[in-house]
């Protein structure tokens, strides 16, 4: 669905707005489609929000749109009512389609609400992406949807666009389509998950305080999803290099990380983790991180 939207969406040198660190295939579905990806950085001081002054000040007149990833993947960030409200207005201001995707919009923790950020902008274009493959914990399916709302008599070009590239897809997914009526109008297994004494709540709550824990890993705690982006002292071990930094850590400790930088992230000083093993997983993995950490110089 990403990949459809920027194909009917950009031409050459047409720029739209993508979050640093972002979900990668953003990045690659908008090179793909002749588009230039321009990034915004998402501040780690904010709890991961979106900077906005970066953010506007990137805006060209080749910008077509922006793309924001709530709850967020790899921060787990979840943004609130009156972040959202800002993007819109921006977004209002330089008459910006917006994509917003929020597939893990049902793994929200702590007692937060996530908000879709087209609920808030009736009068502007908006895509939403949603789907089960998260939140039902069924990657294997992968079922997801795009919703379009608001104003999108000014995008006709880009519904056809949509549409003609619909087409060539000859078939969808008739198998797992099968589950969606269940999975949506039946029990949400999900929520047991994601409050205290849950899986997914405890999980996250060891493994934030694990990784504060460890001398020279600092994070920011996840409020959504099933992530962490841990930052790195790089002065202190001395990283230039963070791909090899996931490769050492793989080579001599089994445990396979995602560097900073397959994120779009323009600093060697991040790496994500995912949370989902058993805490006895990563328990097993975080002394071993803190033990390859106590010696490791790059």
């Amino acid at each position: 669905l990403i990949q459809l939207c920027m194909q009917a969406l950009l031409d050459n040198g047409d720029e739209i707005l993508i979050p640093a660190p972002d979900y990668p295939l953003w990045t690659a579905c908008a090179t793909l489609a002749s588009g230039t990806p321009v990034h915004y950085i998402c501040d780690e001081q904010s709890d991961w929000f979106p900077d906005l002054a970066d953010m506007e000040s990137k805006i060209t007149p080749r910008t077509k749109a922006l793309v924001i990833i709530n709850p967020n993947n790899p921060t787990g960030a979840l943004y609130p009512r009156e972040v959202l409200e800002q993007i819109v207005e921006l977004a209002r201001r330089h008459d910006l389609m917006i994509f917003s995707d929020e597939i893990y919009d049902r793994l929200v923790m702590d007692g937060l609400e996530h908000i879709s950020i087209a609920s808030l902008a009736p009068d502007l274009p908006c895509v939403t992406f949603s789907g089960l493959s998260k939140s039902h914990m069924i990657a294997g399916y992968r079922i997801g949807w795009m919703i379009f709302s608001g104003n999108m008599s000014c995008a006709k070009d880009f519904l056809l666009g949509i549409n003609m590239l619909s087409n060539m897809r000859l078939c969808s997914n008739v198998p797992a389509q099968s589950i969606v009526q269940t999975a949506l109008g039946g029990h949400q297994s999900v929520n047991n998950y994601i409050v205290p004494g849950g899986r997914i709540y405890e999980q996250r709550e060891y493994i934030y305080n694990a990784l504060n824990s460890i001398d020279g890993i600092t994070a920011v705690k996840p409020k959504a999803a099933f992530y962490i982006f841990p930052k790195i002292d790089v002065k202190k071990f001395n990283i230039t290099n963070d791909e090899q930094f996931a490769l050492d850590l793989l080579h001599q400790k089994k445990i396979l990380i995602t560097r900073g930088g397959g994120f779009n992230w323009g600093e060697p000083d991040h790496f994500r983790i995912v949370y989902l093993p058993r805490i006895e997983v990563l328990s097993e993995a975080m002394r071993d991180l803190e033990e390859f950490l106590s010696t490791y110089r790059q």
